[in-house]
């Protein structure tokens, strides 16, 4: 089955991080994905492209009137225009919602920024680890007395950009179902990076989180939702937070439950958490999997990137797919009715050129011109 969204048809303005990351995830699910690369752009094309997968490439001087010509025809027939420049970027070169919006009025613009298209630092460069130091995400990783901790760039570019966008086009579409108009999608990653810090932020009015690392139930300062070293030098994973589960902990530690009942008192996490490192210690990775495998005590080993595609769970769900000499994940949700199909892989840049242009119905003259032949 090719996937939930078949018909949609998106027209990606290729950029980097966030945006990539929202048309693949459109395209994982049915989506026919059209990136316009520039000539001179990166050649594309490798297998263990992730971000790149499942779409078409057509290689366009944006400079070029007749290049612009081909570009607003594409909107004229999609669904989803997806850009990720600066603002006024796309108004400049003529393909600003404006001009689009005149060619089909239900057409769903998505634009991805890490500012977004307003506000004092709106023109201003960034990246991922920048636009989550202004809403409090990366303040809040890492340990107490340390700095902070950039938690890769899943908080800006990927949960709060790329999925927020996604987000945010599907419910335009939706949206669109119903008044027949399209509109645009402003998606920013400083206004993702603080939605997914939605919790934290309630929890602080409360009285219930404290505004420093390693201070909270969470973060890492309780001894019974963190991560151990092992004999072996490798990690195991512990988040037994609700009494039956650290019951299960203990059992598996070989430890007396009666000896922990004042275990939620912060008072006593450090004392808790120098007994728990040195059993952990004791023994390798390996065995602490085998002693909580299957168990509700929630305690798993700290895959690499290597190991996780190889671990029983995943292999089962199929989790990851084998590309490219190593693995990438598979499409994800899954449904129950439209499965999605494995991705194509990433196109090599311009490599559907004209075929893919006169598929979306443009005229041969058109296409001609528009790829200076």
């Amino acid at each position: 089955m090719p996937g939930p969204l078949q018909g949609l048809r998106v027209v990606e303005l290729a950029g980097i991080g966030p945006g990539p990351f929202c048309c693949m995830m459109l395209a994982d699910l049915g989506a026919e994905v059209l990136r316009i690369d520039r000539p001179d752009g990166p050649p594309g094309g490798h297998p263990a492209d992730v971000l790149g997968r499942g779409r078409r490439s057509v290689a366009l001087d944006l400079k070029r009137p007749e290049a612009i010509a081909a570009v607003l025809a594409l909107a004229q027939r999609a669904d989803v225009l997806v850009e990720g420049f600066r603002p006024g970027v796309t108004e400049r070169l003529g393909l600003g919602p404006d001009a689009c919006h005149a060619r089909n009025p239900r057409l769903v613009y998505g634009r991805m920024t890490g500012w977004g298209q307003d506000g004092p630092l709106a023109s201003v460069a960034g990246h991922d680890i920048t636009y989550i130091a202004l809403t409090g995400a990366l303040w809040s990783m890492g340990r107490a007395g340390e700095r902070p901790v950039p938690p890769l760039n899943l908080v800006g570019d990927f949960g709060g950009g790329g999925m927020l966008l996604a987000y945010g086009i599907m419910a335009a579409l939706f949206e669109a179902q119903r008044s027949g108009r399209g509109q645009v999608v402003d998606a920013a990653m400083t206004d993702g990076s603080a939605t997914l810090m939605g919790a934290f932020f309630g929890q602080l009015a409360q009285g219930r989180w404290k505004n420093a690392r390693e201070s909270n139930l969470l973060d890492g300062a309780c001894p019974y939702y963190d991560t151990y070293e092992c004999s072996d030098g490798m990690y195991v994973a512990v988040g037994a937070l609700e009494p039956q589960f650290f019951a299960l902990l203990l059992k598996g530690l070989g430890l007396d439950a009666a000896r922990f009942a004042d275990r939620t008192d912060p008072a006593r996490w450090p004392a808790i958490r120098a007994e728990f490192a040195a059993i952990f210690a004791s023994r390798p990775r390996e065995h602490w999997a085998g002693v909580f495998d299957g168990s509700d005590a929630c305690v798993a080993p700290v895959l690499d990137l290597e190991e996780a595609p190889r671990h029983p769970h995943n292999v089962a769900r199929g989790t990851f797919l084998a590309r490219g000499g190593g693995a990438q994940p598979a499409p994800s949700p899954r449904f129950s009715r439209t499965p999605a199909a494995e991705p194509m892989p990433a196109p090599r840049r311009g490599a559907d050129g004209a075929a893919a242009l006169a598929d979306w119905g443009l005229e041969a003259s058109m296409i001609g011109a528009a790829l200076g032949g």
